[in-house]
């Protein structure tokens, strides 16, 4: 088992990332002194596929488990579900020491965390990620939030987890289109911070493909640390933490387009070329590290190339990206793989440049 520490003060917490760590959940927490309570927030689909071994560990660390269930999916991250689950809380006497589980990919992760956030002002979150995006990204840092309207996340709280458990083993009964959007996570974080792990992921793709147990607690705890330290130095995203929004900026944007059409990571893959391709226009970023950085994303089986999307439309969409100022947006660009860094003065005529001469 690997384990990697969030550096917050009296607010520090450990992810645990190995095999079979579900059952052994239950333990960890006794040995934390919490109260003999305890709730899992699931989707129906992961219900079926784990709530079984994390409840039975629970059991036998003598806690009587209640296990909360909502329907899969982001229309179900809202106010109306997070007042259903209060309502659940209620009837189940829970208390302000009750462990919250989160059990499931970035949605569970998001609803189960602002509902432990903001019930009796606060009980102990433990994030227990079974998606590869959520154990890689989302399940550290505190994120935490609902949907609203049109909005997406737009209201939430930062909330620290106590803990992380990042069994690896739930990645086997992952889709294959899920776990490979989730690569696109890990190789933002090495482009960005660790041109090591991406060193690595070049040699071991092939690995990670076939789910091969070493390598993914590997990868996935590189990653992790990476997202850890980024935290540490910055946990309400005032400024460092931004640079974790590589390859966002127009992926958000040609997510958007798509009709949703293209999952995350797909997304991602797309606009980190197209922020690479911008960083070596700008003369920032040798078109070598562009080539490799291509090279990888393919390599992962993600897309490298715009699909045949409405260039004008993605160029709309990211016209309205809050980060649009004087016709300039913000982008995380690249100096070099490993160190990126925030610019102000991309202007939205070479975004389209690069857009238009992408074939």
């Amino acid at each position: 088992m690997k384990k990697v520490t969030v550096e917050l003060g009296d607010r520090s917490y450990e992810m645990r990332i190995g095999e079979g760590l579900l059952l052994r959940t239950g333990l960890w927490l006794r040995e934390m002194g919490y109260s003999r309570k305890a709730v899992i927030i699931t989707d129906t689909t992961v219900k079926d596929l784990h709530a079984e071994f994390l409840g039975r560990g629970l059991a036998n660390a003598g806690f009587a488990v209640t296990l909360m269930e909502i329907p899969p999916g982001e229309k179900y991250k809202t106010l109306e579900t997070a007042s259903e689950l209060y309502d659940k809380l209620t009837d189940a006497y829970a208390e302000r020491t009750t462990p919250v589980l989160a059990l499931g990919g970035g949605v569970i992760g998001d609803l189960a965390g602002f509902v432990a956030a903001t019930y009796m002002r606060g009980m102990p979150l433990v994030q227990v990620p079974t998606t590869l995006l959520a154990m890689a990204d989302s399940s550290l840092g505190g994120k935490t939030a609902v949907d609203y309207g049109n909005f997406k996340n737009i209201v939430g709280v930062f909330y620290q987890p106590v803990m992380v458990v990042a069994d690896i083993d739930a990645l086997k009964t992952l889709p294959r289109d899920e776990f490979t959007s989730g690569m696109a996570e890990v190789i933002k974080s090495a482009a960005v911070r660790n041109a090591n792990l991406l060193k690595f992921l070049e040699i071991n793709i092939a690995k990670v493909r076939e789910l091969h147990p070493e390598v993914l607690g590997n990868m996935i705890a590189e990653a992790a640390r990476i997202k850890a330290e980024i935290v540490a130095k910055d946990e309400r995203e005032q400024d460092l933490r931004a640079v974790l929004n590589f390859g966002h900026t127009v992926g958000h944007a040609v997510e958007a387009v798509s009709g949703f059409g293209l999952k995350h990571g797909q997304a991602v893959a797309i606009g980190m070329m197209a922020a690479a391709r911008i960083s070596a226009r700008m003369d920032f970023l040798d078109e070598s590290e562009v080539a490799r950085l291509e090279k990888l994303i393919a390599a992962a089986g993600l897309p490298v190339k715009m699909p045949g999307l409405d260039k004008e439309a993605v160029m709309e969409a990211m016209r309205h990206d809050k980060k649009v100022r004087g016709n300039k947006i913000r982008f995380v660009l690249l100096k070099s793989i490993g160190n990126a860094f925030i610019s102000d003065d991309v202007d939205l005529s070479l975004v389209r440049e690069v857009l238009v001469g992408w074939s």
